[in-house]
């Protein structure tokens, strides 16, 4: 089922996107994984460095490139790297929100390369347009919004650690409260749910504790809809894989992404193991303090709307 099967070609990955998305932090852990790392490498010296004296290298290459690299253009800079010789490429593009990209540059107090005299937001729009070719030619696009940098790690040990038997699934949980899922190629609204967050002995617990799973599983709708998302999955996965998709990510959300979307993950990442796939899970919001103010409960609410009139 896997699009690229073992290779005898070293693989090179041009790592690009826009500033200030994780491009050091994913350069840094490829080179933990044993991958040659090189960054803001002129566009020229590309060939020469992956080939040497002559000789293409063995191990893999990852390049950072972005829009303070010397002869950096996204028109070409595609073409060019899937035209050298001896290697396997690819191109992951690195995406993040404006909104993010500006409270990181705030927070770090670092000028945007492409707006030395004007605000950060305008160098992020100057440079989201310039690099659309380059976003468009991507083999993967990695939206790094919502993810802090260990999770980027884990994400890219999921990804790049070695060649796997198959493409890299990943099941997600997250909270509609704090934002839809940006990394999801599926996702499933579990709101329609029962909110065990209303239950005082199950507030404090998640989704990964039996006594919630177990309170969701005593609701009739909760087995169907595993079932039929369980089937859909087993059905839709292999043709993404099919398609030349190499990573996929199915993301469960719930309000808070505590309880009803953990639980979903978990469940059906045991149920797809049992199929004979092999997913990581991941857990965006399962760290978040559970909070009235975000579970909204609508009788609840209707009850203190009733008290106000």
């Amino acid at each position: 089922m896997s699009k690229r099967g073992p290779s005898p070609l070293p693989r090179l990955l041009l790592v690009t996107g826009m500033s200030g998305a994780g491009k050091s932090t994913v350069l840094d852990a490829l080179e933990d994984l044993g991958w040659d790392v090189v960054d803001n490498l002129p566009a020229d010296l590309l060939e020469g460095f992956i080939h040497g004296a002559g000789e293409c290298r063995v191990v893999p290459v990852a390049v950072g490139m972005d829009v303070r690299s010397r002869g950096f253009d996204p028109q070409t800079l595609a073409a060019r790297v899937r035209g050298i010789p001896g290697v396997e490429a690819e191109l992951l593009y690195l995406d993040c929100a404006g909104g993010e990209l500006i409270r990181r540059y705030d927070e770090t107090r670092r000028m945007h390369p492409l707006a030395l005299d004007r605000p950060a937001e305008d160098g992020i729009a100057r440079e989201r347009a310039l690099t659309a070719p380059l976003k468009d030619a991507a083999d993967s696009v990695l939206d790094t919004t919502d993810l802090k940098p260990a999770d980027l790690r884990d994400e890219l040990m999921r990804r790049y650690s070695g060649d796997a038997d198959q493409p890299v699934l990943t099941i997600a949980s997250f909270g509609f409260a704090r934002g839809i899922s940006r990394t999801a190629d599926l996702v499933f609204d579990l709101r329609f749910l029962p909110n065990p967050h209303w239950v005082d002995e199950l507030r404090p617990q998640t989704g990964e504790d039996q006594a919630v799973r177990d309170y969701l599983r005593a609701d009739p709708s909760w087995s169907e809809t595993m079932a039929r998302i369980e089937s859909l999955l087993i059905d839709w996965i292999p043709r993404y894989w099919a398609a030349g998709k190499s990573y996929v990510t199915v993301a469960f959300g719930c309000t808070g992404g505590r309880h009803r979307s953990v639980a979903a993950a978990v469940e059906m990442a045991e149920r797809l193991r049992n199929a004979g796939f092999a997913p990581n899970v991941r857990h965006r919001d399962l760290a978040s303090p559970p909070r009235d103010t975000i579970e909204r409960h609508p009788r609840r609410e209707a009850e203190a709307g009733e008290l106000n009139e």
